[in-house]
């Protein structure tokens, strides 16, 4: 719909688009219509239209001719393909005249700039997104596994002894690694990765971890690393060259200040960080700007008993706030309900 309130509709099995403006009783066809075809003034089965404003014409996504087109609002009797080769299902323009394609053929969307040949992916492109990604350490490598009767893995990542993976929104996979003592972020198809924590050798400076376990990404695409043999939680803000200490960092212990080779860690939307404390049999919480933690699971001594753990390694959230423990020397996962009072 454009600023008069005129409405323009992907007419989809009629190949054509059509104008309906205010208060009218019937519409107009103003592009295809001319049956279905790949003609320049023929559709297949368009799928959505948007309105260019500045430059006073259509973009039309043309599905089954796999191509967007250009059609004038000034009496265009034809359209211009402005990109080629790509399914769509829908488009939308940003305020800065960039457009946006989901592309079902790629998983992706892609943003192109009017004369561009590609586009840039923005959102996805990393294959399907019904695949698991597995660390498969021992083998010293990760695999993508189809959960569509996939009998074998494909290796994405080889040569790296990882402990744990995490993804962020837009589809990058984390690899700590502990023989670079980094953690490192990877796109589908990439042969290195970027460092984008640690790498600087074996230690406990800033800009050093010491054989990291488990990572997370927030949504501002900071990295908080369980630093394993440092004992402490490390976030490492997107491009800078060392971390600041979130949790843990007074030595190997059990006081509240204190962690005892840590191994997962999750972060919620508060900033609140929540480590599996492996050697203390705990899960600790440190919220934003705390200078020490406090025990939410667990720091009964190990055992087998529903209020004991006994070497937590990973850990999760799901969306009712349940928390989910992987209790690795008692062989099960334990599930415990963390109130929402406690968690603000």
């Amino acid at each position: 719909m454009d600023d008069t309130q005129t409405l323009y509709i992907a007419d989809l099995w009629n190949h054509r688009i059509v104008e309906w403006k205010t208060n009218a009783t019937s519409g107009q066809v103003i592009a295809g219509g001319n049956g279905e075809g790949n003609s320049t003034n023929q559709l297949s089965r368009p799928k959505d239209v948007i309105i260019d404003k500045k430059n006073d014409s259509l973009i039309i996504c043309d599905s089954n001719n796999r191509r967007v087109l250009r059609w004038s609002l000034q009496g265009g009797t034809s359209g211009q393909t402005i990109i080629e080769n790509i399914t769509c299902w829908g488009l939308t323009m940003d305020n800065e005249g960039f457009l946006y394609v989901p592309a079902s053929e790629g998983h992706e969307v892609r943003r192109w700039r009017v004369g561009e040949t590609n586009g840039i992916v923005v959102a996805g492109g990393n294959g399907r997104g019904d695949r698991l990604i597995i660390c498969d350490s021992n083998n010293r490598r990760v695999l993508r596994w189809s959960l569509q009767g996939g009998t074998s893995g494909q290796t994405i990542i080889e040569n790296i002894t990882c402990w744990g993976l995490t993804m962020d929104n837009e589809g990058f996979l984390y690899v700590p690694a502990s023989e670079g003592h980094e953690v490192r972020r990877w796109r589908v198809g990439e042969t290195n990765g970027i460092v984008v924590a640690g790498g600087n050798g074996r230690g406990d400076r800033l800009d050093q971890l010491n054989s990291p376990a488990f990572a997370f990404v927030d949504q501002h695409h900071s990295v908080f690393v369980a630093d394993k043999n440092n004992h402490r939680v490390m976030k490492w803000m997107k491009g800078m060259s060392e971390g600041i200490i979130v949790a843990g960092g007074q030595g190997e212990g059990d006081a509240l200040t204190q962690l005892d080779y840590p191994e997962g860690v999750i972060v919620d939307q508060l900033g609140t960080v929540y480590v599996a404390d492996c050697n203390n049999h705990r899960i600790m919480r440190w919220k934003k700007g705390d200078t020490q933690g406090s025990i939410v699971v667990g720091g009964n001594g190990h055992g087998n008993q529903t209020n004991q753990l006994y070497y937590p390694t990973s850990l999760s959230f799901d969306q009712q706030g349940n928390l989910y423990v992987v209790d690795d020397w008692n062989q099960r996962v334990q599930k415990f309900l963390i109130e929402e009072s406690s968690r603000n």
